[in-house]
């Protein structure tokens, strides 16, 4: 597939997708907004893929959104040319259109901030499962002092990830930080020089791809993630039973056990394209209203 605002390619077992306006900052664009959902589309479909990095080209991750714009940029209302009344819905926000894609994604995804990770430069890596930053990366949740507010279903990811006290003073503020101050209140799992962050980014998705059957991670994540919304644990004891009783009639379960008992290296044969139990029943993502 030819991508105009973004790369995507596969090395091994690994998929990297990689924005690409460096003139720019890899500012955020309808255009690349709709070719990453492409790129992770791709990556599900591709049982070879077994994790996903997402870096940025150049000297930033994502600057945010690009606002050549100017004051009309997030006025859907004027740049649609709708009349003041009768206008219809209320259009959905691109960017939560990608975290829940991402945040469906069936291969674990290492988000490598090599650069500023701004606005939704940053509420996008929010459902990435790991979040690596090189050193001194500027980092801001700056909607306030743009006059709006959180986007791309950041109220839900981010205080789950650093708390509400810290996600609130962030967003509160709206001021820029450091990718130290960052590792500090928990947004990333890692700071590392310029040309460490690719390869240990690399190292942990080859850790993953190379040793965990990629039906039983797809799996754990979709638990993991779900199961924050959960009410009680009761729920996660349910859907850890019914995806239990699914693995371990697998044949998955019988080479990891073999492999182990044998001391060699698992050849995992499911496939995540095959499709993954229904750990779920009861539970549907919500249509927007």
């Amino acid at each position: 597939m030819d991508f105009t605002e973004i790369r995507y390619d596969v090395d091994g077992r690994v998929a990297t997708i990689t924005l690409d306006r460096p003139e720019r900052l890899n500012a955020y664009t309808r255009t690349m907004h709709e070719e990453l959902i492409q790129a992770f589309d791709l990556a599900d479909a591709d049982d070879e893929v077994r994790a996903v990095i997402v870096t940025g080209e150049g000297r930033g991750f994502c600057a945010g959104a690009d606002l050549e714009r100017g004051g009309e940029t997030f006025d859907w209302r004027a740049r649609a040319g709708m009349a003041e009344e009768g206008a219809g819905d209320v259009p959905r926000d691109g960017g939560g259109m990608l975290t829940l894609r991402i945040f469906r994604s069936a291969k674990p995804v290492i988000a490598a901030i090599n650069g500023p990770a701004v606005g939704v430069g940053i509420t996008m890596t929010l459902p990435m499962d790991f979040r690596l930053a090189v050193s001194g990366a500027k980092i801001g949740f700056v909607f306030a002092r743009r006059g709006i507010v959180p986007e791309a279903a950041s109220s839900w990811f981010l205080p789950r990830i650093t708390g509400i006290s810290q996600a609130m003073e962030w967003v509160a503020t709206g001021r820029v930080f450091t990718a130290e101050e960052a590792l500090a209140g928990r947004l990333v799992r890692s700071v590392h020089a310029a040309d460490e962050l690719m390869p240990a980014a690399r190292a942990l998705a080859d850790e993953i791809a190379d040793n965990a059957a990629p039906v039983s991670v797809a799996v754990a994540r979709r638990l993991m993630w779900t199961m924050l919304g959960a009410s009680h644990p009761m729920e996660a004891h349910r859907a850890d039973s019914r995806a239990m009783f699914a693995r371990g009639q697998s044949e998955d379960a019988r080479e990891g056990i073999a492999a182990f008992l044998e001391k060699r290296d698992a050849d995992f044969p499911d496939r995540v394209s095959a499709g993954l139990p229904d750990m779920l029943p009861e539970w549907r993502e919500p249509e927007f209203r």
